[in-house]
């Protein structure tokens, strides 16, 4: 399922995408753009190349790589199926769609109407110093959380390539150094920096790469269908 996607040359982590998003290429036609096309479109930097797209079958991240008034053509760790319908989550705004072609780990998808891909792009400019928040995954599952000796069974309540929401845990945690251990997905050390209602917010000290979070979801997702299917025998 990710082969195609794992083979791949390395791209750049989720901090590297924040400051290089040249690789994104904006146009302003209102045509779904498409793995050949050479389009003399201006490369206009964004705040944040990886967005979120929802399905019936769940959520999953995307590496944006070409953007037009139209649609989009995006990488992805799960595949999805033409004529599947999809809702494309850029910077908080929601655009209904649907998937017209795939190939190879690669999707493109066409907005149910046109953008005005300009006011998108200057709501978003980035500011000095300012960092956008990453796309986050609701999930539903167990995390093993250390800190200092003290170990923690926590139930996570969303992730994204930057940190995850966890509780119960101790106010005293807060700004402390921790590891988490989440179902099937590497310990990552990271800092507590918000505190809420026994509720926590953890920031990874180094953020997961887009390979590695895209295939711990679809593994995921295909658990559960296969769990769905078994019960429904």
């Amino acid at each position: 399922m990710f082969g195609s996607l794992i083979r791949r040359k390395p791209s750049p982590s989720f901090g590297e995408d924040i400051g290089a998003f040249d690789s994104t290429t904006f146009s302003l036609s209102t045509a779904v753009p498409r793995p050949a096309e050479r389009r003399d479109a201006e490369r206009i930097p964004a705040a944040l190349s990886i967005i979120k797209l929802a399905a019936a079958s769940g959520e999953q991240l995307a590496r944006l790589r070409n953007m037009s008034a139209g649609g989009m053509m995006v990488e992805v760790g799960r595949s999805l199926a033409v004529g599947e319908t999809v809702e494309v989550d850029v910077h908080g705004q929601k655009l209904p769609s649907s998937v017209v072609w795939t190939r190879d780990g690669t999707v493109g998808i066409k907005f149910d109407q046109t953008i005005d891909l300009g006011e998108l792009l200057a709501g978003r400019k980035p500011r000095h110093g300012f960092r956008p928040r990453p796309p986050r995954l609701e999930v539903n599952c167990k995390a093993s959380l250390r800190v200092g000796k003290t170990y923690y069974t926590c139930e996570v309540h969303d992730i994204s390539l930057a940190g995850l929401k966890v509780e119960p845990i101790e106010e005293y945690c807060l700004g402390k150094k921790v590891v988490v251990v989440v179902e099937s997905l590497r310990p990552v050390k990271g800092e507590v920096r918000w505190f809420a209602d026994r509720k926590a917010g953890i920031v990874f000290d180094q953020p997961l790469k887009f390979e590695e979070l895209a295939e711990w979801v679809g593994k995921r997702l295909e658990l559960a269908s296969l769990k769905a299917a078994y019960k429904n025998k």
